[in-house]
Order: C-alpha cells, then structure tokens, then sequence
C-alpha cells in the first residue's frame, strides 16, 4: 500500500494530535473540533459526555477519528463550544 503523504501535521500544542493525509482531512479536522471543545470547558471525556448526553465510547471514536461525527453532531459541537451553559439548561 503506497503510504498517502501528510497535508496537516500534528499540532505540536496538543499531545493527542496527529499528522493526517488528504484521505482522512475531514475526519481528522472534526476531530480537532471535538477535542478542542471539550478541553476548552476543562472536562475529561467521561464528565464532558454525561454533561452533553453524549455516549462516552462514541466522543471517544469522534476524538481519535476512529469514526467521523456526523453533521447534526458537528453543529452540536460548535453550539457546546459558543453556549455551553445554555445547552446544559436546554438538555436538563
């Protein structure tokens, strides 16, 4: 298998990244998104996906591009990122 060369090197910044070829780029910038969430609001995965009823197994997946979020979990995402006590209240 003819190894794909690196378009997005890992950030030097974030010791969970990795270097991604063209093939994973969208997988892997949504995973960036994800990871960077969470760690913005301070949460392990465990306590971020019980604040967000998310499934821990599936944040996990998202945040190590071992499975691509879908786009209704990307908007989710970005919504956390900008009003994380607003959607706290809304999934109470």
């Amino acid at each position: 298998m003819k190894s794909e060369p690196i378009i997005l090197t890992s950030d030097p910044l974030d010791e969970a990244d990795f270097d991604v070829s063209g093939r994973a780029m969208e997988r892997a910038l949504r995973a960036r998104l994800v990871r960077r969430t969470r760690l913005a609001l301070g949460l392990s995965q465990a306590a971020f996906a019980q604040r967000f009823h998310v499934p821990v197994g599936t944040l996990r997946d998202w945040e190590q591009a071992r499975a691509t979020p879908p786009d209704f979990a990307m908007a989710y995402m970005r919504v956390i990122a900008r009003h994380p006590e607003l959607v706290i209240e809304a999934t109470a």
